[in-house]
This record gives C-alpha cells, sequence and structure tokens, in this order.
C-alpha cells in the first residue's frame, strides 16, 4: 500500500512539518520506498516535484522540505508500487487540465478487474491502476459537466460516486484537487485534523521534529491536514469510515 498527504488551509501555508514526517515512511520508518511525489497549488498555477527515488533519501524531497512553499492546497503521496513499474511516469500524483484548471490526484490501494475502465479524452501515460483510475474519473465528470459548473460542490459529490464505483473494484482511499477545494475519499484508511486558534504544540511520530503552530500562525489561521494514518502522537486526528468522503475548502469540511 501507499500513503497519502493532503492539506487545504485560508491562508497560503508551508506542509514542511507533515511533509518531514511523511518523508521517513518512504523506507525509513515505513515500507514504501518506490517513489514520492508532492503538488503545490499557487493561484491557478501548480508545481509538482517527483522521484522514483525513496523519499527517505531523495534529494529532491531534502530540497522541498527545506523550502517552505506556501499554498493553499498539497497533495502528496509515497508510493509501494503493486501495479506498474517503479518510474517516473508511475510515480503520484497525477494532473491533468479540466475546464482550464489542473486537477490533481493521488490514490492508496490495488484495485482488481481496472482494466474494463473505459477511457476515451484522458489516457493515461504510465501503467498503474491508480492513473487508469484517475482518467476515468475525469471522463466521467467531462461527460456529465461538458463544462465548468457554478456550484463545484455537486462536482465533487459526483466523484465521490464515482469513488464508491471503484472501490467494488478494490482499495480506493483518494484525494483529488483543483487547487481550491480537496475531496478525501476512504475506502480503509484515512485521517485528518483541522488546526484552528488556540494552537498548540505537535510531535511527529516518525520523526524526532516538534513544532509550536502558535508561533508560526495567526488567529484566523486555518489548516487541514489528511493523511493516511496520523502523523502527530499527541493531537486528535478524525478517522474516514469505510465509503465515506470529506470535502475541503480553505481548510473547512464543507
Amino acid at each position: 500500500m501507499c500513503e497519502l498527504l493532503g492539506m487545504s488551509a485560508n491562508v497560503p501555508t508551508d506542509i514542511c512539518f507533515s511533509f518531514s514526517g511523511l518523508l521517513e515512511r518512504g523506507g525509513n520508518t515505513g515500507p514504501h520506498k518506490d517513489g514520492w511525489g508532492i503538488t503545490f497549488y499557487e493561484g491557478k498555477g501548480c508545481r509538482t516535484f517527483k522521484d522514483p527515488e525513496p523519499s527517505c533519501q531523495s534529494e529532491i524531497a531534502k530540497l522541498v522540505k527545506a523550502y517552505p512553499i506556501k499554498s493553499v492546497s498539497v497533495i502528496s503521496h509515497i508510493r509501494q508500487g503493486n501495479r506498474g513499474r517503479t518510474c517516473l511516469e508511475n510515480t503520484h500524483p497525477f494532473t491533468r487540465e479540466l475546464w482550464g484548471r489542473e486537477i490533481t490526484y493521488a490514490h492508496n490501494g490495488q484495485l482488481s478487474d481496472y482494466k474494463d475502465l473505459k477511457t476515451d479524452f484522458y489516457r493515461p501515460v504510465g501503467n498503474t491502476d491508480s492513473e487508469l483510475a484517475f482518467c476515468w474519473i475525469l471522463d466521467k465528470v467531462r461527460e456529465k459537466y461538458p463544462s465548468r459548473p457554478s456550484n463545484m460542490v455537486s462536482v465533487f459529490r459526483y466523484i465521490a460516486k464515482l469513488a464508491h464505483t471503484l472501490r467494488d473494484k478494490g482499495v480506493f482511499n483518494m484525494l483529488i484537487t483543483d487547487g481550491i477545494y480537496v475531496l478525501a475519499y476512504c475506502t480503509n484508511n484515512l485521517h485528518w485534523i483541522t488546526r484552528r486558534a488556540p494552537f498548540g504544540k505537535a510531535t511527529l511520530i516518525d520523526a524526532d521534529m516538534v513544532v509550536d503552530f502558535q508561533k508560526e500562525t495567526t488567529p484566523d489561521d486555518i489548516v487541514t491536514v489528511i493523511a493516511t494514518r496520523p502523523l502527530t502522537n499527541d493531537e486528535q486526528w478524525q478517522k474516514l469510515e469505510p465509503g465515506e468522503f470529506a470535502l475541503f475548502k480553505l481548510g473547512e469540511k464543507v
């Protein structure tokens, strides 16, 4: 299995603390050594860093960890490959354009009988079940909504409905974002936490690192972090139930 990390915030925020914990699980405290990636949204654009090397020893990961890129929407992934070889084109997150916006997605799990997912407009570059599922989702969304609707919440609810179908094919934990909304869908393992004032301290499980969020934030900041497993051991994380989804916008649960 792989692990997911996402963030939704009401102000541009760096994810260095959570990302540092996730990186350790990529070949050090965890077995997810078949690549990693992260996508940050900045306005209508996004920047992605990927590496098929284990995140715990990746020089690119060290660069990202040391460079506090601030964003309101982030998706990251560490991979333990089971479908498709270990290479750059099979490394998450995956991004495609829809209605003039970049849509980013990452998947944790393994699907069976996924090759019957027929796609038309969107085609996978690599050969993973994850990327094919992403292309299938976007094809279905594009078919139902030929142009961008004014109510994007309905779009993400439809994506969650499509995720129910994919869940019938196996384990399908997913994060997907258009840079404004972040959708988390759970089959078996996904957690989230919203941090807001009054802020306190937090300690990473996978690294010797403590942060006092009160010193790093303003009283108006709202930041939600989503992860496969809780990243800190002294905070109360919420667990999504199988088949449950949560939609976030600017840090708040919609």
